[in-house]
């Protein structure tokens, strides 16, 4: 019996032999910059300045992290050499151009992550290879145009984010291929056309994203390509009318997000063809009035928060309809004065007068109600003058003269425009009374015209104006004399002209201002003043300027400010002092600029609203025991990557945040970071943070250095109270850091 035995146990050992010195290879490889952990087949090799992909990567890697690099190419087949990767992550790459070909081999590819790069196009077969690919992550790159075909070999895609980009416009079948794609986003481009056929070819497609972008219109054809769609996000887009002949035919569609457009009417029949629409999201638009939606038999749930509804007797309807089909709204009444601020289902049908219906309604109410432009064509045949070289579309009721060459403003526009476009022409300066008969004009582009001032009277009769484009100009001041004729205005564009000072003159002339964009002009301080005037903004832009200092009480006007960008600036100190008086403050930007260090209580003023806090970039080498101290209650994001970080104070007051990213500093794990430690050990958030010191922690997460810090005083006594979850975190942080730090934990 022996002799069988002895022959099976030899054929064994011939057979897995040969297996091992080619795998006992792969473990031992290690590029000198990366940090391979074998035993979860990850290598990381961030921000080490590299300009190629490292060669000696494990064959048998299954993670890379080349984030924070400076790859600029990524070459045909750069990654052949790794036929198991499942996630690589090339983000912060300074990525220009992605060969074709450049992922093949890639096979078992799950998750790519090109976001934050420089990519301006993407080749026809850049993607090939890719079969398996899950998500594709190409956010906040400067992708201008889509290639059809470009994802035809990604089958088996459910995510792909390209939002952040420059992308104008979505060409027939741009998505062709994506069969498997669930949620395609598209935020924050600048779309204003998409094709009839953009969407076809996405037949799972359940979630799409199109938020903040320049729709001037309803895209009906393109998007009920998608029929298989149970959220669209299109809030943020400029367009003022919906209706039945915009064609929107979405039979699966339960969510509908239209908020903080230029929504001035809507059409009973808008979503007559979405019979499943279970939430409309109309926030923050200039309904004034609304009829009984018709079609949508499942509506429960209708958000108006934020428009100017006037609740006189044609409200009736709307009233009785809600009440009928039993839906859900947060409608409050802008007006008459007796019924301001009411929430329309607290009210009953005889609250809803109209003028004359009895003694005590006051005639001066009446006349403070805001006038809303036709929501709907009124059967006129539309035979309106249009300027020869423009183009004037009555349907829409939009008129564009884009890059035509004029070298003054034309006249003549249907009187019904609403938008008018006349980009990339040549005024240097808008006269007086630009725009006569354009009363209903709600969106007006000037971006690229070489404009150097407005005269006085300029937006004369433009009282429905909402949006106005400055953009890209030679604008260095502003008069309120120019912008008088347009009171309601709500969105001021500025960004990139030559402005070395807030026009704070010209902005007390918009009580109604909204959102000011004043990004990448030559802005040295905000002065007290600055802002007077301004208090219904919102939304204030700063970023890319010279700013060295904001003075007390230089945003103390703005009580209602929501966002305040001010990163990329020269700021070297946060202007705790300006804070004051912002008690709605949700976004704070600062990264960017060369702050270096954070005094205790930097954001006090502001802790009891902030939400999202950035301070990445900023050279930071020193926080302050106390520098977060009052933002426990509402902060959810925390972003202090790419700084000087050696050493973090303990973060326990935060005990709401949904994101905090410690990545790309220097830390040095020893006793000074142990409250940083303790306080990772027990948050289920993936924060970044890795030691660049010891030697024997190099490269190791600071939560899973736990050998580095049990010989710090007080470990032992802290050990006992530690929670399971957390014990259990610790026990795997030791098991990951064993490769590395084993053979030290003996050391005092």
């Amino acid at each position: 019996m022996e002799g069988p035995q002895s022959v099976s146990l030899v054929l064994l050992l011939s057979l897995l032999l040969p297996l091992g010195p080619p795998w006992h290879t792969a473990a031992q490889r290690c590029p000198q910059i990366c940090v391979c952990d074998n035993s979860r087949r990850h290598v990381a090799c961030r921000h080490q300045n590299l300009t190629e992909v490292p060669h000696a990567i494990p064959e048998m890697t299954q993670r890379l992290d080349l984030q924070g690099n400076m790859l600029k190419v990524i070459p045909p087949a750069a990654f052949q050499d790794l036929p198991y990767l499942t996630h690589l992550d090339l983000q912060h790459c300074q990525v220009e151009l992605v060969a074709e070909g450049a992922f093949r081999g890639l096979g078992r590819l799950l998750f790519l992550n090109l976001a934050s790069n420089r990519l301006s196009v993407l080749p026809q077969e850049a993607l090939d290879g890719l079969g398996s690919l899950r998500r594709l992550e190409l956010e906040k790159n400067m992708l201008e145009e889509l290639r059809p075909g470009t994802f035809g070999a990604l089958g088996a895609l459910s995510t792909l984010n390209l939002a952040h980009n420059a992308l104008v416009y979505l060409p027939a079948m741009a998505f062709q291929g994506l069969m498997r794609t669930r949620w395609l986003q598209l935020a924050h481009n600048a779309l204003s056309v998409l094709a009839p056929e953009a969407l076809a070819g996405l037949p799972a497609l359940r979630r799409l994203s199109l938020h903040h972008n320049e729709l001037q219109a309803l895209p009906g054809p393109a998007l009920s390509q998608a029929g298989s769609l149970a959220r669209l996000e299109l809030g943020y887009n400029p367009f003022t009318y919906a209706g039945e002949e915009d064609g929107l035919a979405l039979p699966s569609l339960r969510e509908l997000m239209l908020d903080h457009g230029a929504l001035q009417a809507l059409d009973p029949r808008a979503f007559a063809h979405c019979p499943r629409l279970h939430t409309l999201d109309l926030r923050g638009n200039q309904l004034d009035t609304l009829p009984p939606l018709q079609g949508p038999g499942q509506l429960r749930r209708l958000w108006l928060q934020g428009n100017p509804l006037w609740c006189g007797c044609q409200a009736r309807p709307l009233l009785e309809w809600l009440a009928r089909a039993r839906v859900r709204s947060d409608a409050a009444c802008r007006g008459p004065l007796r019924l301001r601020g009411e929430a329309l289902d607290a009210l009953r049908p005889s609250d809803l007068r109209c003028p004359g219906e009895t003694a005590e309604e006051d005639e001066g109410e009446e006349l403070g109600r805001p006038r809303s432009p036709p929501g709907a064509p009124d059967g006129e045949d539309g035979a309106q003058p249009c300027p020869r070289p423009c183009v004037c579309v009555s349907e829409s009721r939009h008129s564009g003269c884009e890059g035509r060459g004029l070298q003054a403003v034309p006249r003549g526009f249907p009187n019904d425009t609403q938008l008018l476009d006349l980009r990339h022409n040549h005024f240097p300066v808008v006269p007086r009374e630009a725009f006569p008969g354009l009363g209903h004009l709600v969106s007006l582009h000037l971006q690229h015209c070489g404009i150097a001032g407005l005269e006085a009277g300029a937006l004369a009769g433009l009282g429905s104006l909402l949006y106005l484009y400055l953009s890209d100009n030679q604008l260095s001041g502003l008069s309120a004399a120019a912008l008088g004729g347009a009171p309601r205005l709500g969105y001021l564009y500025l960004e990139r002209n030559h402005f070395q000072q807030v026009p704070g003159s010209a902005l007390r002339a918009l009580p109604g201002l909204f959102s000011l964009h004043l990004q990448d002009n030559a802005l040295g301080r905000l002065a007290p003043g600055d802002l007077a005037g301004v208090q219904a903004l919102r939304w204030l832009y700063l970023s890319g300027n010279r700013i060295t200092q904001v003075s007390p009480g230089a945003l103390g006007s703005a009580r209602e400010l929501e966002k305040l960008h001010l990163d990329r600036n020269q700021l070297r100190e946060v202007p705790t002092e300006a804070l004051e008086g912002l008690p709605a403050l949700l976004e704070l930007q600062l990264s960017g600029n060369p702050l270096r260090a954070l005094q205790d209580g930097a954001f006090q003023p502001v802790g009891q609203s902030l939400q999202h806090l950035f301070l990445n970039s900023s050279g930071l080498e020193q926080v302050a025991p106390g520098a977060f101290s009052g933002l426990g209650p509402r902060l959810r994001s925390l972003h202090l990557q790419k700084n000087q970080l050696q050493a973090l104070p303990s973060l326990l007051g935060l005990s709401q945040l949904e994101l905090v990213d410690l990545s790309g500093n220097p830390f040095l794990c020893d006793c000074q970071l142990l409250p940083l430690h303790r306080w990772l050990t027990g948050l289920n958030l993936h924060v970044g943070a890795t030691c660049a010191a010891p030697p024997s922690a190099l490269g190791q997460r600071v939560k899973a250095a736990t050998a580095v810090f049990e010989a710090c005083p007080g470990w032992a006594a802290r050990k006992a109270k530690r929670t399971p979850g957390a014990r259990r975190a610790r026990m795997k942080g030791r098991r990951q850091g064993a490769d590395k730090v084993g053979k030290q934990r003996g050391r005092p």
